[in-house]
């Protein structure tokens, strides 16, 4: 195996255009030396034990780099510029009991065992520290450098969670990442032995802070970790929770920023109140108004988990719906997940299903409304998901189409929201970057998207959300967020589109109509690991956010 890593470390990877004709090469050294498939595991140690050396020519590391590249698994998880690490909560009682819902022993609320992401908590007992760690490795060992985390906290309801249990989790993950680099992992030899090191990991990591602290010393530690994450090489620069509409208010708000969250995804569903009603939701239309108001006046970026095919509801409806998020100022989300109704055993609709009274709708009649959907969102808004990552085999009726978005871009279907239009790691001249401000009313306020794209709009290389708002019990002026696109570029390394000076453009200009809309401050609901670049632009931490006098 020794010859075939040598000479395909000799080969020219410039010329190597895609992942198909990378898999080509390893075949063709496989067949030629007569071993195994050279694998991800086997290779990416080799080339950066070369990218360590000082005297490579610019040609030999650019070579090297394209080799990384090509290699990297899936490589569209950090092509956004930030790794996304989820992670689920333990199992609890959920407040709410809608009919959609499966509810399986001894898991997450609405989840069901066999889901990805459900498995791997389950093989770490739920433990953040443990699933952080080993997200991270599985990430190093596709290729990847996740030097800037957003962790996704997912598994129900956030807010109906004990407060000791919140602030424990949380600590935990900072500290997962604070560690990271420091923990002695072996590599992962081969595909086969992923789970058994999984495992043998498992074994050695637990959580270093226990539940049984006091809730004031877990406040402590929590502040401690966030300061030395702030200078860590893992930093989480982004944390998103999720929670029940109806649970949002200011102190729940407060003690998210107090834990670093930046995001909330919230479970809309529809924006119908039969329908909600019908389906045991709980809460309602008003419900929804009033916790994206107050989500946007503290700064948090709003995630909307929207659920086509409801009971009740029809295609016609459902687009109704979604044109009225964009077109109804008391919602405006700033992102979308798409979760198709499917039936699960464990669920009421089940039984309405076996009962006949509900029918899902056809792959037909589902790709054609989102294809509808996708058609008309706005430019502003990013849709995350199409689908739920349900195992089909969980499914007992409704969507069975793993790969939507795939068949979405096949059928042609032009869709003009955020992911569709990242640079990703195309090409691109920071020179001609061309500035768009889009002004739209939301929750009383007066939203202003400001991006720069390429000369012809059709590229996105970064974006800026800033609310000006009289409501907001933090600043007049807020940035929600602030997202540089591009290929994730640790600090000091090769410039791509990340650290290319976009991020300080857009602050200007974000600066410039908060001084024009008369505000003495603009605040910004920074990520913990991102405090650091905003100091060095003037602004100042305080009470949890980055605060600039004007």
């Amino acid at each position: 195996m020794r010859q075939a890593i040598l000479e395909f470390l000799s080969s020219d990877f410039t010329k190597i255009k895609n992942s198909n004709q990378m898999s080509e090469l390893k075949r063709r050294l496989a067949k030629k030396y007569g071993d195994a498939m050279l694998l991800h595991s086997d290779l990416l140690p080799e080339i950066k034990k070369l990218l360590q050396n000082k005297n490579l020519t610019p040609k030999e590391k650019n070579n090297l780099e394209a080799a990384v590249l090509l290699l990297k698994k899936r490589a569209i998880r950090t092509l956004s510029g930030i790794a996304p690490v989820a992670v689920l909560t333990k199992p609890y009682p959920c407040p709410g009991n809608c009919a959609y819902c499966p509810n399986e022993k001894d898991v997450p609320a609405s989840y069901l065992s066999n889901e990805p992401a459900v498995m791997r908590a389950i093989r770490c007992q739920y433990d953040p520290y443990r699933q952080i760690v080993l997200r991270l490795k599985a990430l190093e060992n596709n290729g990847h450098e996740p030097n800037k985390i957003e962790v996704i906290v997912i598994g129900g309801t956030w807010s109906y969670f004990p407060e000791k249990y919140k602030f424990w989790y949380i600590l935990n993950c900072f500290k997962a990442a604070n560690d990271y680099p420091h923990l002695k992992l072996p590599e992962d030899p081969n595909e086969d032995s992923r789970l058994k090191l999984a495992d043998a990991l498992i074994k050695k990591i637990k959580s270093p802070f226990s539940q049984n602290i006091k809730l004031t010393d877990l406040k402590k530690q929590l502040k401690l970790e966030q300061q030395k994450n702030t200078k860590a090489k893992y930093k989480i620069i982004g944390l998103t929770l999720e929670t029940r509409p109806d649970y949002i208010n200011d102190s729940e708000l407060l003690e998210m920023r107090e834990l670093g969250a930046t995001r909330v995804e919230i479970g809309v569903q529809a924006v119908d109140d039969q329908i909600l009603k019908l389906n045991k939701r709980g809460s309602g239309i008003q419900e929804i108004a009033a916790a994206t108001k107050l989500l946007k006046d503290y700064g948090f970026k709003v995630t909307y988990h929207f659920m086509p095919a409801l009971p009740g509801s029809t295609p016609q409806r459902d687009l109704e719906m979604f044109k009225e998020l964009f077109s109804n100022p008391n919602y405006q989300p700033d992102q979308i997940k798409f979760y198709p109704t499917v039936v699960t055993k464990g669920s009421l609709l089940y039984r309405w299903y076996k009962a006949g009274k509900y029918q899902p709708y056809t792959d037909q009649e589902l790709e054609d409304l989102i294809a509808s959907c996708k058609a008309i969102v706005p430019p502003y808004v990013r849709i995350i998901r199409l689908i739920r990552d349900i195992p089909g085999e969980s499914i007992v009726a409704g969507n069975l189409i793993t790969n939507l978005r795939q068949v979405m871009q096949q059928k042609g279907v032009k869709c003009n929201c955020i992911r569709c239009r990242e640079i990703k790691d195309k090409p691109m001249d920071v020179k001609k970057a061309k500035l768009l401000i889009i002004q739209y009313p939301a929750s009383d306020g007066m939203e202003y998207f400001l991006s720069y794209n390429s000369p012809d709009e059709k590229d996105l290389y970064g974006f800026c959300r800033l609310r000006i708002t009289a409501n907001s019990p933090i600043a007049p002026a807020i940035i929600r967020e602030l997202h540089v696109y591009g290929q994730l570029v640790p600090m000091g390394k090769t410039k791509k589109v990340q650290h290319s000076g976009l991020g300080k453009k857009l602050m200007k200009e974000a600066e410039k109509i908060a001084q024009k809309n008369k505000a003495k401050e603009l605040a910004i609901i920074s990520g913990v690991g991102v405090r650091g670049y905003y100091q060095k632009l003037g602004y100042k931490l305080k009470n949890t956010y980055m605060i600039k006098s004007l």
